[in-house]
């Protein structure tokens, strides 16, 4: 074969599908590489190439062709009864429930954290602290509910809502997991005391990303079968015209990343001699535990962002890129609730007593790098709107009530959907055409031949 052909959908004659950067309609048995007629590959074109399939085929005839995948041995799909289909529904519904119970246990666990000591103090009593950890819980509640009302579709084999939820969980683990590797890294090294709020709070991390990847992997199962509904079918994949919103999809994640790492806080010390602004939080002027996890913070990241420049259907790339996006916006926001709570003379080595004694006065703000970080976490949430908007191509409907007429007529092809009518009206005579020798009129082909489509 010269080219891989996709058949979607095949009638008593004909079959529809796509080639090569078209679609086209292939006589059945006849070479894949010689199609009656082809469109190009757009949504329009699929529309044009499926209402001239209609109409050269009887729609009761159309059957859908399911896409060939592997098959492990001594697989059986099902029988007639459909007891092989019945089984996989029910594998995939306990899956999902399984991922959805795993994700509460974890939330439950994550909200516990809170309130006990985490590394010296809770995290309710530090506002830069709780306001990111309750940004994760909500994005991991949100992947739950979306799996829980997934359940009743992925029974009848549409699982797109369900897998949305576990992706969306899945961004949000990915991302937390240097966040909290860097907590524990900051124990590891000495820097800060040990609290069970902490080891609570992983716990709750394990759990929430095991229901996570158990809801991918029931999808993983399904998906190529339920989401195939015509050549291209709802998954629509990245093409050429999509290279400036991947380009800055990709990007975003790249300049998140680099921006993750320099310092965002800066401090200015005012005293009677003068003043003096320091900076800090650089992601490697800690000690090596906590500057590890932030590279992972990083890595994770730049890695959503890839997966979901390539993610097919580009609709679920959203979901793994909003996961991701939530938890790197609400280090955004502690960086400003930071910035304005008061700033402690104790991080420079001074009692409040000495400060007062010595007049110093502490003021802290942001570092230009953090509105860069900023704009680049804006720019991901951009991309992650095209890719949840992003038109899929239209499902290939099993009848039409008006066949569509169709561009042209194959060579030999009658429209049956069209019956002859006889022309009862006389012909007006008109003035004799010259003969040009040939047996037609002048400078014309002979009366009653026809152009015939190749």
């Amino acid at each position: 074969m010269p080219e891989k052909v996709t058949i979607s959908h095949r009638g008593a004659r004909y079959e529809i599908g796509r080639g090569k950067r078209y679609y086209g309609i292939w006589v059945t048995g006849a070479p894949e590489s010689d199609p009656v007629d082809r469109w190009p590959e757009t949504p329009d074109g699929w529309a044009q190439a499926w209402g001239r399939f209609i109409a050269l085929e009887t729609p009761e005839t159309i059957t859908e062709v399911k896409p060939e995948g592997f098959k492990f041995p001594g697989f059986r799909r099902g029988n007639a009864s459909g007891e092989a289909e019945g089984g996989a529904a029910r594998a995939g519904v306990s899956g999902a429930g399984a991922a959805a119970g795993l994700l509460t246990v974890g939330i439950i666990a994550g909200i516990v954290s809170l309130f006990l000591d985490y590394t010296g103090q809770s995290l309710a009593s530090q506002a830069e602290q709780l306001v990111p950890h309750l940004f994760y819980l909500a994005a991991w509640a949100a992947g739950a509910g979306l799996i829980v009302a997934g359940l009743p579709r992925a029974v009848a084999g549409e699982p797109g809502r369900a897998r949305a939820g576990a992706l969306l969980a899945a961004g949000v683990s990915a991302t937390t997991l240097g966040m909290f590797g860097s907590d524990l890294g900051e124990v590891i090294s000495g820097q800060e005391p040990s609290g069970a709020g902490l080891y609570v709070g992983l716990a709750g991390w394990v759990l929430c990303t095991a229901g996570a990847i158990a809801g991918l992997t029931v999808k993983a199962r399904k998906d190529t079968a339920a989401a195939f509904s015509g050549p291209g079918g709802p998954a629509a994949y990245p093409r050429k015209r999509h290279g400036g919103p991947v380009a800055l999809l990709v990007l975003g994640g790249l300049g998140t990343a680099a921006s993750f790492a320099p310092s965002w806080d800066a401090y200015t010390l005012q005293t009677q001699a003068g003043s003096q602004t320091v900076t800090a939080g650089n992601a490697f002027s800690f000690p090596a535990p906590v500057i590890a996890a932030n590279v992972l913070v990083m890595v994770a990241i730049i890695a959503v962002a890839i997966a979901a420049a390539l993610s097919r259907p580009m609709r679920q790339g959203s979901a793994l890129l909003a996961g991701a996006i939530i938890p790197m916006a609400a280090q955004a926001i502690s960086a400003l609730i930071q910035v304005g709570e008061p700033t402690s003379p104790t991080m420079f080595g001074l009692s409040p007593a000495q400060a007062a004694e010595a007049g110093v006065t502490i003021s802290s703000t942001v570092t230009p790098i953090f509105w860069v970080y900023c704009v680049f976490v804006i720019a991901l949430a951009i991309s992650c709107a095209w890719l949840m908007t992003e038109p899929t191509l239209p499902a290939a409907p099993n009848a039409v009530p008006s066949p569509w007429a169709g561009p042209m007529t194959p060579a030999g092809e009658e429209n049956r959907n069209q019956p002859p009518v006889a022309d009862n009206t006389a012909e007006e005579p008109g003035p004799a055409k010259p003969d040009n020798g040939d047996g037609g009129p002048e400078g014309g082909e002979p009366e009653g031949s026809q152009n015939s489509f190749a």
